[in-house]
């Protein structure tokens, strides 16, 4: 007897792959001994020894650490430290712009529009919400919670176009890149 693709065994199959793509990452992430240098130390040596490649290795080296859910404060903290306040929240903004939307594609490629099928009232809600407003929804959850990777993964997954993602990204970032960037440069004059 055949199987049967159901909605919802098609949801669950695409969720499966997400986990399971995040699983390999983390594991040769962390058995090659690439997730030990995600540190600040190794990202501000990286920005401050060559500024060409070193941006172009820290915003490849950022979209990896969406990915393997390495939060995006350390990325910020060693740009500043390695740029200033201001040169440093650019390259962050600019990075963590790339991040989110290369974490949006791929996990939209993996895990489709499967969070849109699910039918608690909860999640409806919440997705009658996103869909009614979705730049404003993106631009206020950047605000809150910035870069963060099981963020990036519901948007991603849950029906709205990448257009409207990224203008909200766009939005959403800039305020809180602002005041992190004036905190660690307050705690590095702190520190001279």
């Amino acid at each position: 007897m055949p199987i049967q693709i159901t909605p919802k065994l098609q949801r669950n199959a695409r969720l499966l792959a997400v986990v399971l793509f995040l699983v390999a990452l983390l594991v040769v992430a962390q058995l090659s001994g690439l997730r030990a240098h995600f540190t600040l130390v190794f990202l501000r040596e990286t920005l401050a020894t060559n500024p060409v490649t070193g941006v172009t290795v820290f915003v490849l080296l950022f979209g990896l650490g969406n990915l393997i859910q390495i939060p995006g404060w350390i990325f910020l903290a060693a740009a500043v430290l390695a740029f200033g306040e201001v040169a440093g929240g650019f390259i962050t903004y600019l990075a963590a712009t790339i991040s989110c939307s290369v974490t949006f594609l791929t996990i939209r490629l993996l895990g489709g529009n499967a969070l849109q099928s699910l039918r608690n009232r909860f999640a409806l809600r919440v997705m009658q919400r996103l869909h009614a407003h979705p730049v404003q929804s993106v631009v206020l959850l950047r605000t809150v919670f910035q870069t963060l990777p099981a963020l990036n993964f519901a948007l991603a997954m849950s029906g709205i176009s990448f257009k409207r993602y990224l203008v909200g990204t766009l939005c959403g970032l800039p305020l809180p890149i602002a005041l992190y960037c004036q905190f660690f440069d307050f705690l590095l004059h702190l520190k001279t």
